[in-house]
């Protein structure tokens, strides 16, 4: 399919960049001011949702994420929300049933979402197939995914027959999502023109900054037709994040192919994202400049920050390098996931267990166990020969999917709040699904709030 002359841009300042930046703490107070600003901009989509999002706003904020949802839609009414769903995980980190998948998609639908980009952290396609029909049957923009890597069992193969599966499926429009910063320029451009010569929806690319060249790979990309990026703005973009969306508009101003946005409105957007920036930034990371270790690790900037993190709780700091190290070793064995939510955090805990073990599996998490077992989708390579038959002659550690979901969730959140004074939260449909995706911190939310 060949491409418009204008380069569309979706806006990820709203979510993937405070997610990267700033571990989603902003709350929704301080976005309020800005939103009409960035609606004045023109941009093809604005991402508002997902990722971390919704674990962050009853987790840390107090905030119900669906109120953050309808006062996006409310103060932005010319830009399309568009939000990040991890296939049949959703926002949460476990497999949920074909009911639970459906009323969250329309509900999310009915609160403002235009677009759903689903990807899954295995490139499995049968975890997001159904979710991207869905999306169609209700009526919105489907964007399939490839979660891109590198690996001796990913080649340009792979991201042909997962693209075509992802067309093939009625997807509106295929998504590149390089999560780690590791798609190269030129590699970019092969992709791309491989890509738009097999394909007829558009493309579009996410890529981020940390190894320095999301720029280039952006120039190559659009050299090579892709139809739109994400980009953040710059104050709240480079190091963990993404290119910044005013750079990118710099870049192409009287070019051909064009990004053409409101400078003036990019530029109060600025200067409001950088005071946001410094009021929280407590929780950015220690990161200064660009960090190649992913280009041979293929460790994300947020998995470090949290396994250092941990390693502190412990009084093991001085093992981050170690835990580096281990992290590939743990990958290769495993069957080289894509380093992605939530592989990227099995991968990521499993290393760190073999360090303080000093020992290699000496102990394996119930998640590790899982994911070897298969019970999160079909593994890309060949799983370690030793370590698969110790994991085979396991009984199995996870919860079986229940078709009943929804209807035995909605029992159970009735007694719930019976229990607890609260008002019959099950008969609200948010409440209902905040619950089914984080049970074990659902209460304490429900209970912050005023009834």
């Amino acid at each position: 399919m060949s491409p418009s002359n204008k380069v569309g841009i979706t806006e990820v300042v709203l979510r993937d960049g405070i997610q990267s930046l700033l571990a989603t703490r902003v709350p929704l107070r301080d976005l309020v001011p800005i939103i009409p600003v960035l609606d004045k901009i023109g941009y093809w989509s604005m991402e508002t949702w997902g990722g971390a999002t919704y674990d962050a706003c009853i987790r840390y904020l107090n905030e119900d994420p669906w109120e953050r949802l309808r006062t996006f839609e409310a103060l932005m009414p010319n830009t399309p929300q568009q939000m990040l769903i991890r296939g049949q995980n959703l926002v949460g980190y476990k497999h949920y049933s074909q009911n639970v998948i459906s009323r969250f998609l329309e509900k999310s639908s009915e609160n403002g979402i235009e677009i759903f980009r689903t990807f899954d952290a295995l490139n499995d396609f049968e975890n997001i197939e159904f979710t991207i029909k869905e999306v169609k049957r209700i009526g919105k923009h489907a964007q399939g995914t490839i979660a891109y890597t590198t690996s001796p069992v990913h080649d340009m193969s792979t991201w042909l027959d997962l693209g075509k599966k992802i067309e093939d499926c009625g997807a509106d429009s295929l998504a590149i999502k390089d999560m780690a910063g590791l798609l190269r320029p030129f590699d970019a451009f092969d992709l791309v023109t491989n890509l738009k010569q097999s394909l007829s929806i558009p493309i579009h690319m996410q890529t981020h900054a940390t190894t320095g060249m999301s720029a280039a790979t952006n120039m190559k990309a659009i050299e090579a037709g892709i139809d739109n990026i994400d980009t953040s703005i710059s104050s709240l973009s480079m190091t963990y994040g993404h290119s910044a969306t005013e750079t990118m508009n710099a870049i192409f101003e009287g070019q051909e192919r064009q990004i053409d946005l409101d400078m003036a409105a990019l530029e109060e957007s600025s200067d409001y994202f950088k005071d946001i920036r410094e009021k929280y930034s407590e929780f950015e990371g220690d990161m200064k400049g660009v960090d190649t270790t992913m280009l041979v690790k293929q460790v994300p900037g947020g998995m470090i920050s949290s396994l250092e993190t941990q390693l502190k709780s412990n009084k093991q700091e001085d093992k981050i390098d170690l835990v580096k190290n281990e992290i590939p070793e743990v990958r290769k064995d495993f069957g080289y996931p894509p380093l992605v939510t939530p592989a990227s955090q099995i991968v990521g805990a499993q290393a760190l267990l073999n360090v303080i073990d000093g020992l290699r599996y000496k102990n394996l998490s119930n998640e590790s166990i899982n994911l070897i077992k298969g019970n999160y989708g079909k593994l890309p390579g060949e799983i370690k020969e030793d370590l698969k038959k110790r994991v085979d002659s396991l009984d199995e550690v996870g919860e079986a999917l229940d078709p009943e979901e929804l209807g035995n969730m909605k029992k159970e959140l009735k007694e719930l709040c019976l229990e607890n004074s609260l008002p019959d939260l099950s008969q609200n449909d948010e409440m209902l699904l905040t619950y089914i995706l984080f049970p074990n911190i659902a209460l304490r939310f429900f209970q912050s709030l005023n009834f």
